[in-house]
């Protein structure tokens, strides 16, 4: 996907993010995520976000069961993915519907004070600066046709819908972060893939964990027949 020119050069990162933890939503460099925002600290969040920098840090909240941790307050997990408001509109009803742009991912370095009741964090990019970089044209990951099979065949078995003539023209990076951010997979899952630096690392994972979900599922309609 295209870099716009409204992304943040890497020197320009900001040294605090607002964080908007939310299970099973995985952003990615260049991919899209629309969001429905209605809590209050979390408006007031998007407020102070397109007043800044209009960049916002997409993370997921650890598992928290058998813990005393309040539920409110989870850990979160120390990889996430900033993006930028990029459409953003109010309704009638008093909500916010956003669009992230994913920009570039970070790792948590230290929690901050929160902000008006939503939490912010100290993000380090050095292990993901080329996040920011162009996807090149030519690139392709290693057997790439496997890759689009055990693609295929989890699809078939999930009954996923994918639009297979646009996803045969993208180059790798693009293809492997769309599918990381929009693929019903785990939170578990998403969360291995997204603190996988390299795309070629990432889909070798990303193909093995599509193969494992479709074999698992084909054994339980084995036992159910």
């Amino acid at each position: 996907m295209t870099r716009t020119p409204f992304f943040p050069k890497f020197a320009d990162l900001p040294t605090e993010l607002a964080v908007f933890p939310l299970p099973g939503a995985v952003l990615m460099p260049g991919v899209q995520l629309p969001l429905n925002i209605f809590e209050p600290r979390y408006l007031r969040m998007v407020n102070d976000v397109l007043a800044a920098d209009h960049l916002l840090g997409m993370i997921q909240p650890q598992d928290v069961h058998d813990t005393e941790e309040p539920a409110e307050t989870p850990s979160l997990h120390p990889v996430g993915c900033a993006g930028r408001i990029t459409s953003y509109s109010e309704t009638s009803d008093g909500r916010i519907v956003l669009v992230l742009t994913g920009v570039c991912r970070f790792r948590i370095t230290q929690e901050l004070a929160g902000q008006g009741g939503y939490r912010r964090v100290a993000p380090a990019w050095r292990d993901f600066a080329a996040d920011l970089e162009q996807p090149a044209a030519t690139a392709r990951i290693a057997a790439r046709r496997d890759f689009i099979l055990a693609l295929e065949r989890y699809c078939q078995v999930r009954g996923v819908e994918v639009p297979w003539n646009d996803l045969e023209g993208m180059v790798d990076t693009d293809l492997v972060n769309l599918l990381c951010a929009h693929l019903p997979l785990s939170p578990e899952d998403k969360q291995a893939l997204i603190e996988t630096p390299e795309t070629p690392e990432r889909a070798v994972l990303m193909r093995g964990l599509l193969e494992m979900a479709t074999v698992a599922d084909l054994d339980v309609d084995d036992q159910r027949h």
